[in-house]
């Protein structure tokens, strides 16, 4: 090889050098399904309700602290509409890469397949369960002019009564309605439903004496239960709740194994990477085990249930078996 040839070879592989420094690192890709690099941008939240509502505050409080641990933010998007199918049905559309997860609620995901004539998502196949954030304990509540204190005597007097008794719900097809269906099948009660476009109104006409009993959230009733404007008979979760531990439950007040609590989660679109879902469920149980989050849960009147992604589809499918009969029973749809 003659001298000029030499220098010529050295001068390409200067050239080719010098290109490699000006493109900089080469960085490596992470393997299909892997979480290593997760998340690298903001990752949307929708919640399927308007603002204000405690499905959405409690959604906040975990995008809040959820963001802190991820090193992104977690950014909540409402979408209401159609009692949650709106919301619920962008996220199962929704690219399945981690960044769009929904805040799912109980009547949404295994009540409204029942209600409803035509849901546009199925609750099984178009999700990937990510965890269970907790259960809103629910209360029944009545005026403090009603002549009942029990659940006993509630039963009793709805049955004395012509036409039955009241109850206010935020809504046809909500866990609060359907919980009351339960309740006159499994007591006999005569219980009458008076749908609301939300619980703070229904309550608002239980204090006024306008219905005389209201089933709702214990965070949207139990200041008024303190303060002696409503009157509580009954929680129906399976122990008494913290924030009213003086007030029984159903079973203790003579109703073997009722136990009906609007629960909420978080969920992906179906086919999300394995280890996403892994690392976004560890996540989320961590940000559970904080006292902090978890008094911040409390005031909302919902219980943490930290768990694995398949103990959740495990409790969606079984109430979804679970709400079936009742819906058909009570003749519950909406078109």
């Amino acid at each position: 090889m003659t001298e000029a040839s030499k220098k010529g070879r050295r001068l390409a592989v200067y050239c080719l050098l010098a290109l490699f420094a000006a493109a900089g690192p080469v960085a490596a890709q992470a393997p299909a399904g892997s979480a290593e690099g997760f998340p690298g941008r903001p990752i949307r939240l929708i919640v399927p309700f308007a603002t204000g509502g405690v499905t959405d505050t409690s959604g906040r409080v975990i995008a809040e602290a959820l963001g802190r641990r991820l090193g992104q933010q977690v950014v909540v998007d409402n979408r209401p509409g159609a009692s949650g199918n709106i919301g619920t049905s962008a996220v199962a559309t929704a690219a399945p890469d981690g960044y769009t997860l929904l805040l799912a609620f109980d009547g949404t995901m295994v009540i409204n397949p029942h209600v409803f004539a035509k849901v546009p998502f199925d609750t099984l196949k178009d999700f990937s369960p990510v965890g269970r954030i907790g259960d809103a304990v629910l209360i029944l509540v009545a005026h403090p002019g009603v002549k009942a204190s029990t659940l006993q005597e509630v039963v009793a007097l709805s049955k004395a009564t012509s036409g039955g008794l009241s109850y206010g719900t935020s809504g046809i097809g909500g866990t609060p309605h359907i919980a009351g269906e339960l309740l006159n099948q499994r007591t006999g009660a005569q219980f009458q439903h008076v749908p609301y476009k939300g619980g703070g109104q229904a309550i608002t006409d239980a204090i006024g004496g306008a219905i005389p009993l209201v089933y709702t959230a214990v965070a949207g009733a139990q200041a008024y239960v303190k303060n002696g404007r409503l009157k509580a008979i009954a929680v129906s979760s399976a122990t008494r709740s913290a924030s009213l531990p003086d007030v029984p439950t159903f079973i203790e007040s003579g109703v073997p194994d009722f136990v009906s609590s609007s629960w909420v989660g978080i969920l992906a679109p179906a086919r999300t990477p394995t280890a996403i879902v892994r690392r976004l469920n560890a996540e989320l149980n961590a940000v559970l085990a904080d006292p902090a989050i978890r008094e911040r849960l409390a005031v909302l009147g919902i219980e943490p249930s930290p768990g694995t992604p398949d103990q959740f589809l495990e409790d969606m499918r079984r109430d979804l078996a679970k709400y079936g009969p009742v819906v058909r029973a009570a003749g519950i749809k909406v078109e």
